[in-house]
């Protein structure tokens, strides 16, 4: 689990990290993330792939966006996060740094180290980000639990045998027993 240092970071300290060491910065306290197990690259691939294809399909303006990518939630530089998918719908949020403000959609696999950082610390702060739904996916459980915080949609929970609806769109639904575990 990652364990969070004594001092107050900021995102310069994100840019100081060694090559290939990544974190990220939840007010003010640094989080190191081990790298993702191939349960969790795969699942990551498949959601990305089912949302970007349907997007490429759609001609949407949308962009996919899959882990390590920068997300800078607000002005404050005591906040860095890096979701393993987000997607972009207003593109003057996007540059070549990442994404200035909060993206549409995220979803976040949890990690076996840190479920909690993706089940508190992260919904909180993606809420209050402006974040319009957010899903976790938990492959120990098979589980997902799906937040859409512009309606009454809250905390709905679906297993790996389920077909879940994407809330920001009107026809594209994601078919988890597609997973090819």
């Amino acid at each position: 689990m990652p364990l969070p240092r004594e001092k107050n970071y900021t995102v310069d300290d994100i840019y100081k990290l060694p090559d290939g060491e990544r974190a990220e910065i939840i007010d003010g306290q640094i989080y190191f993330m081990a790298p993702p197990s191939r349960i969790h690259q795969k699942i990551l691939m498949y959601i990305s792939a089912v949302i970007s294809n349907y997007i490429t399909q759609k001609d949407g303006s949308c962009e996919v966006y899959p882990a390590p990518f920068a997300v800078f939630l607000n002005k404050e530089d005591t906040n860095y996060v890096e979701p393993d998918i987000s997607v972009i719908c207003d593109k003057t949020k996007l540059d070549d740094r990442g994404c200035n403000g909060a993206p549409d959609f995220i979803i976040e696999v949890v990690s076996p180290g840190n479920p909690e950082h993706d089940y508190i610390t992260k919904l909180g702060k993606y809420k209050a980000a402006g974040v319009r739904e957010y899903w976790i996916v938990d492959p120990r459980n098979n589980a997902v639990t799906v937040y859409f915080f512009e309606s009454d949609i809250f905390a709905q929970h679906y297993n790996f045998t389920d077909t879940i609806k994407v809330n920001i769109y009107d026809d594209l639904s994601i078919d988890f027993s597609q997973l090819d575990l």
